[in-house]
């Protein structure tokens, strides 16, 4: 297990990238300075020892010898000592919609975007639950089982795109009963299941069988809505840039829209509530206060309970590479003539 101590510190690796354009305009501007004063066979002449390569090796060797300082000052640590502790929380899953009319911007930036960002801040906000992620659309797909482990969830659902699942519509009914499997402890006493999706495009009749199974397995479910009740069109794009709309099969432009009275009958339905996932701070505080109105069930979990500081191997190597580039020559190096290194054979003139 690793972990980054001060994060704050890999900004600097944006230094990197302006020194190289830096040091390739002084090559440029030397180069057309050299050219003013004399020909490049009469500067070979001139200086006859110059490396042509040396100048470029010292360079990166001065780049590596940042890298090792910034990583040195982030200071990465490893894990070095398991033990299990006790922790009590809620065992939660969430289902997210991946469905193509996730891609509406009818709210910004788009609704699956809106759908991450509210599932972010409410894993922010938990102490000692555990998390599981499924993502669906005409089907339902497990993203991530049950865990403790808030970084790879974030992980995870930041990987999340319509393009996951090849098969169309918003099979909820998929995805509580594939949420329903989650939760493998018998004796948990509270069990919650968010449906974060814009309701549209599911099978009722399918989608009351599952509910039912699901409250009587003890799983209360809440629906998370994202959208607008006037909707939006569905952008198809490629790189990022919009190249249509997408139709349906007469040619009209398909709006979709947030169908909020299904969720809430979902959400009714299954001991939960509907939420309004267009306002992410209300939305999150009135989530936080109902999973703290919740029992909590105790529960073992293995966590690195020891870190070492990396930090010394990376400022080692900095200045290693300092130290090289110091003693790296311009000129070239005879003995490594012959080896050809810096491509430095000698032209044979007389």
């Amino acid at each position: 297990m690793i972990q980054l101590d001060e994060k704050i510190y890999l900004y600097l690796f944006a230094i990197v990238p302006v020194l190289v354009v830096i040091f390739i305009g002084v090559q440029l501007w030397k180069k057309r300075a050299q050219n003013q004063f004399a020909t490049s066979e009469l500067l070979k002449r001139l200086t006859p020892n110059k490396s042509k390569s040396k100048n470029t090796f010292k360079f990166l060797l001065f780049l590596l010898a940042i890298c090792g300082l910034v990583l040195a000052l982030v200071n990465p640590k490893i894990g070095t000592k398991l033990e299990t502790v006790k922790r009590e929380g809620v065992d939660i899953v969430f289902a997210l919609d991946v469905s193509k009319s996730m891609l509406a911007e009818d709210i910004a930036p788009n609704r699956l975007e809106k759908s991450k960002r509210l599932v972010s801040e409410i894993i922010n906000q938990l102490a000692s639950d555990r998390i599981g992620i499924i993502a669906y659309a005409g089907q339902a797909f497990p993203q991530l089982p049950i865990t403790t482990d808030y970084g790879a969830a974030k992980m995870f659902l930041q990987s999340m795109t319509t393009d996951m699942l090849s098969s169309q519509g918003t099979a909820i009914n998929a995805a509580i009963g594939l949420g329903a499997t989650y939760y493998n402890d018998e004796e948990q006493t509270n069990r919650v299941l968010f449906i974060v999706s814009d309701g549209e495009d599911h099978t009722e009749d399918a989608t009351a069988d599952a509910i039912e199974k699901a409250v009587d397995q003890g799983i209360r479910i809440f629906t998370i809505g994202v959208g607008t009740s006037k909707g939006g069109p569905i952008p198809l794009k490629r790189n990022g840039i919009v190249e249509s709309l997408k139709k349906d099969n007469e040619g009209e432009v398909v709006i979709t829209k947030l169908n909020q009275d299904i969720l809430s009958e979902i959400a009714r339905t299954g001991n939960g509530t509907y939420i309004d996932g267009s306002d992410t701070e209300a939305a999150v505080n009135f989530i936080k206060e109902e999973l703290n109105k919740m029992d909590k069930k105790e529960f073992e979990a293995k966590q690195f309970a020891e870190y070492k500081d990396q930090f010394q191997w990376f400022l080692g190597a900095a200045l290693l590479f300092l130290i090289l580039d110091i003693f790296v020559l311009d000129r070239k190096t005879k003995w490594l003539q012959k080896l050809n290194l810096f491509n430095e054979k000698s032209d044979n003139a007389s």
